[in-house]
């Protein structure tokens, strides 16, 4: 196995703790606005960038034959309606960071390990997680880490021409962080399309947690290197083949 050099994280359900609210203001936002969206259908697309899914949820509600314009109006109301609604709840709820996260953090940072954060929400909510969580700090204007930092890159789904389960997001951490060779890296996240964007992104390693959104069942029907209960459960591991006994 090559040195691992980078980690890459998905936020909402790996880093960042989620009981089911994304879905919940997903749901919201499309009962307000007439979109029919059945849990399973919510659940089936989490990860992927939101806007998105409202396009492909709608362009099925109506139809082939529906007219452009209808279509992006549609999509446009209920993407503002969901923004507002999650942008409010990340605002007023507990955001706190997910079960043995901070941990990992610290012993990444002690191999020398780079730590890089996906996500399917677009900047402006990413930003207010981070604020609430304090990991801005130390991030400049391009959310690029420092010393002081305990991140090193933060990239959202609207920041890259497509977001998961393409690699883009990725393959944008690897470049700003120097990082040439993908089998030098390996993805970590809860959703299908997580360990998608890490195949996709020739990762040595595409690992799914089962704390999140999606159970191990639900996971292992999609290829993966490894499942894990948690951060602390993947933390052992990762010791373990790092510093041998």
């Amino acid at each position: 196995m090559l040195p691992l050099q980078l980690l890459v994280f998905d936020m909402a359900g790996t880093t960042v703790r989620d009981q089911h609210e994304v879905e919940a203001c997903f749901a919201q936002a499309a009962a307000a606005t007439g979109l029919r969206a059945s849990a399973a259908r919510i659940l089936a697309v989490q990860g992927q960038a939101k806007r998105f899914v409202f396009d492909l949820l709608w362009r099925e509600q109506l139809g082939p034959g529906a007219p452009e314009t209808e279509l992006i109006a549609q999509v446009d109301h209920s993407y503002r309606v969901f923004r507002a609604i999650l942008e409010s709840h990340y605002r007023t709820a507990d955001v706190l960071p997910t079960e043995g996260c901070l941990d990992l953090f610290t012993f990444l940072k002690s191999q020398g390990i780079r730590i890089a954060l996906t996500t399917g929400f677009y900047r402006e909510v990413t930003d207010l997680i981070l604020r609430r969580l304090g990991w801005h700090v130390g991030l400049d204007a391009q959310r690029r880490g420092s010393n002081q930092s305990l991140i090193d890159f933060s990239i959202a789904s609207d920041e890259v021409a497509e977001g998961r389960p393409a690699p883009l997001m990725i393959h944008q951490a690897m470049q700003i962080l120097g990082i040439t060779d993908p089998r030098r890296v390996w993805n970590i996240g809860d959703t299908p399309s997580d360990l998608e964007s890490g195949r996709r992104a020739g990762c040595a390693r595409s690992l799914g947690l089962t704390n999140g959104t999606h159970s191990a069942q639900q996971l292992a029907a999609y290829p993966n290197d490894g499942l894990f209960s948690s951060l602390t459960e993947f933390h052992r591991q990762l010791q373990a083949e790092l510093v041998p006994a």
